[in-house]
């Protein structure tokens, strides 16, 4: 295997050997951490069958890091998943079962489903001790994470509860993007976790289902049959799936320990379960949890049973938005029934990978005409893997009208709003059901028609949105998505949603204010959108590396401005892509790091994915009309200030703006006018060496602040925009309006040229 040295960067590797008789990995003193997949025997991928070949250091690839294992773990796993998705995961196949509905009194019931006596085997991952409806057993009449002592709540309303209560917290190394804080019943909290997007509801269905003692389990087939991965373990209608292990006699269960770790004694660990990585994945790191470790560090943090650590683990990495289409798993839920906990999913195949967003709160939002609104929003993981993002209610909302969430033409495909399905005894058998409380909500998977209808439902029962508002959101996503690529340049999944909120804000600009395509580029194109310009997913090599970084980043962008500076006339920029030069098509920035100091942050390309392009000679660019960055001409941009607004000159005339200092410069204005505010905005300009240094703070009479201009990686000069500041909607206009501008880096300064303060 490999072994890469611990500590920053970790740019060098060391080549070391494996024990085959002890099975053992030989470090030879390296003070090393296993790289994943790396060992003498790899995982191959095949169509319709992994296959594993367990010889040296296997078991790091589905049981652990590199050590020993109980017995099994060295045994040949055949795993029939279906054809690997974009991102090399195979997962299962879906049921492609239809629902029943048994009679109008009956339980809207799934195919039975696995007779309970299995719980009674060593696959056993928990025991069963609460049902997801009962509401008056001694537990569920206990107070726990979001819910009051006899609160009169299912289990089913108390994981809604739960999912809403999460507090929303910043992104880790992010200050413009939100995520969640877990909370756990012992009392630990910790970031969410980097996941995919449908990693992200399945683990948060599993942990609530073990830590409460529910019954749970998803259904999938393969080539030989029905596949149930639940509380029960890892099992086929007639016996234990391949070499899936005794999840009771293999690992611990600490459980017990609930009532003393709570206070404060120490947290047991699992050293196999920390080591472990997601099977197949190319990355699975947890930087919010600390350097260097991986999803099993972060389930051992979290369950005192270790076994549904380790069952998590394989089961994320089959299960994906597929099986949350599956009607089995999830059902279809109506608009008006929206809750936390549901989860929305976008299916644009039949098969392969769609994407899975976490709906984190639903509220209602007061009623027009009798008809109920709401404003609701959603979180969701992606690939390469992160914490889940937490869109605002304006951004969510676009979400849920989206022709992928089951509108016509898809509506067969299983996407759209969904719930969770709970395991119960059904006949003696664990059957999917829907529960009582939400055969309200329920639409057959059957009824096409009502299932696209939902997405007009949708666009009318959400909070409507402002033109100023529409705009906002698209310029909040495609800053999302620049930031993205600022830690993971290569994607282009990323370059593809930011060219589609370009085109998004295209129209709302045209629509709303009269301003052109080309005048929205010069105000809003920064020179990393033409850097990281738009690829052809299907005919470019790039697009199949996920491990690109954030100090390739950076190198490509000061190439990029040592360029622009070099001459008086604008230069081509050049395109992080792929190139038919003598190397692996990326020497041109290979070169500059290599002369710049920085050849140790430059990562070798390498496919982290299912890369039929990967003998491309050169990518190629999508068809996009986006303005040449060259013919970008600031000059030219209208004000976006209307004459029914007023406006108030906060400075007229360069100030210095102090450099890397907290305090700023202030500037003050007084509004002697009346009235609640509909609209507020700064139209300002800076001119500045390094904009990214800047943040702007306008502060509202009352004395409520809004940051309005964050600071960021953003290496381009000045700052030109019409900074909208929404928080203060709905307000008083009359007061001293005060604007702080901060530069909060050093070497690079500026000063403000103008400022005007836009009310209406």
């Amino acid at each position: 295997m490999v072994c890469a040295p611990q500590g920053a960067g970790r740019t060098q590797e060391r080549r070391v050997a494996c024990d085959l008789q002890s099975e053992r990995c030989v470090t030879d003193e390296c003070n090393c951490t296993p790289t994943q997949g790396l060992c003498t025997k790899q995982v191959k991928i095949m169509k319709m069958t992994w296959i594993m070949m367990m010889m040296a250091c296997s078991g790091a690839l589905l049981f652990g890091a590199c050590a020993p294992e109980p017995e099994g773990a060295q045994a040949e796993l055949g795993i029939e998943g279906g054809e690997p998705d974009e991102h090399g995961k195979a997962t299962f196949g879906a049921t492609g079962d239809v629902e029943l509905v048994v009679g109008k009194a009956d339980t809207i019931t799934g195919r039975g489903g696995l007779p309970v006596s299995v719980d009674q085997q060593d696959t056993s991952v928990w025991e069963v001790r609460n049902q997801w409806e009962e509401t008056q057993t001694l537990e569920a009449r206990a107070a726990g994470m979001a819910w009051e002592a006899e609160s009169g709540l299912s289990w089913e309303e108390k994981f809604g509860r739960w999912v809403e209560s999460l507090e929303r917290t910043e992104v880790h190394g992010s200050t413009t993007r939100q995520t969640f804080t877990l909370t756990t019943p012992f009392g630990k909290t910790l970031p969410a976790p980097a996941l995919e997007c449908a990693e992200a509801a399945i683990f948060l269905r599993v942990a609530f289902a073990s830590w409460y003692g529910l019954p749970f389990f998803l259904e999938a087939v393969d080539a030989q049959g029905r596949i149930y991965f639940g509380h029960f373990g890892m099992l086929r209608a007639n016996g234990r799936f391949a070499n899936t292990p005794s999840f009771r006699t293999r690992y611990d269960d600490f459980s017990q320990l609930a009532q003393s770790v709570s206070g404060g004694a120490t947290w047991p660990s699992d050293s196999a379960l920390a080591a472990k990585k997601i099977f197949g994945s190319f990355d699975d790191a947890q930087p919010a949890l600390g350097p260097d470790l991986h999803v099993g560090a972060y389930f051992d943090e979290i369950f005192l049973n270790k076994r549904a650590g380790h069952f998590l683990v394989t089961t994320l990495a089959f299960f994906g938005s597929i099986h949350l289409a599956d009607s089995r798993n999830t059902f279809n839920v109506k608009p008006e029934g929206i809750e936390g906990g549901d989860v929305l999913v976008k299916r644009w195949q039949g098969t392969g990978i769609g994407h899975v967003l976490l709906v984190m709160r639903a509220d209602e939002a007061g009623s027009v005409d009798g008809q109920p609104r709401f404003e609701a929003e959603v979180a969701s993981g992606s690939m390469p893997r992160r914490q889940p993002v937490w869109e605002s209610a304006g951004s969510s909302k676009r979400y849920f009208s989206h022709e992928h969430t089951g509108g016509e033409g898809f509506s067969a495909l299983g996407g759209g709003l969904k719930r969770w399905r709970i395991a119960k005894e059904v006949n003696g058998r664990w059957t999917n059901v829907v529960s009582a409380s939400s055969r309200p909500d329920w639409v057959s998977s059957t009824d096409h028609e009502a299932i696209a209808a939902r997405l007009e439902r949708f666009s009318e029962i959400l909070v409507q949105l402002s033109p100023e508002q529409r705009r906002d959101i698209w310029l909040e996503v495609i800053e999302t998505k620049r930031e993205h690529l600022r830690r993971f340049p290569a994607s282009c999944a990323a370059r593809i949603a930011r060219e589609d909120a370009f085109g998004g804000l295209y129209a709302v600009m045209e629509q709303e204010f009269g301003v052109s395509a080309q005048e929205v580029d010069s105000r809003y194109r920064r020179l990393e959108d033409y850097v990281f310009a738009e690829l052809e997913y299907g005919a470019s090599k790039t697009c199949c590396w996920n491990s690109s970084t954030a100090n390739m980043y950076e190198v490509a962008m000061e190439m990029n401005l040592e360029l622009q500076q070099q001459g008086e006339m604008c230069a081509d920029v050049v395109v992080f892509m792929n190139r038919d030069d003598a190397g692996d098509g990326y020497e041109v920035f290979r070169e500059w790091a290599d002369q710049n100091g920085r050849a140790g942050q430059w990562v070798s390309w390498r496919a982290d994915e299912s890369c039929p392009q990967s003998g491309v000679p050169e990518d190629t660019f999508a068809a996009r009309t986006t303005t040449p960055y060259c013919s970008l001409d600031l000059a030219d941009v209208p004000t976006p200030v209307e004459p029914t607004q007023d406006i108030y000159t906060l400075v007229d005339g360069d100030v210095s703006i102090p450099d890397n200092d907290a305090e700023g410069v202030r500037f003050t204005v007084d509004v002697d006018a009346s009235g609640r505010l509909s609209e507020v905005a700064v139209d300002i300009s800076i001119t500045h060496t390094y904009r990214g240094d800047l943040e702007v703070e306008l502060v509202h009479p009352s004395g409520a602040s809004a940051i309005i201009q964050k600071t960021s990686w953003t290496a381009e000069d000045n700052l030109v925009a019409l900074l909208p500041a929404a928080q203060f909607e709905g307000m008083e206009r009359a007061g001293t309006w005060t604007l702080i501008v901060r530069d909060m880096m050093s070497v690079d300064t500026g000063k403000v040229n103008a400022a005007r303060l836009v009310l209406r």
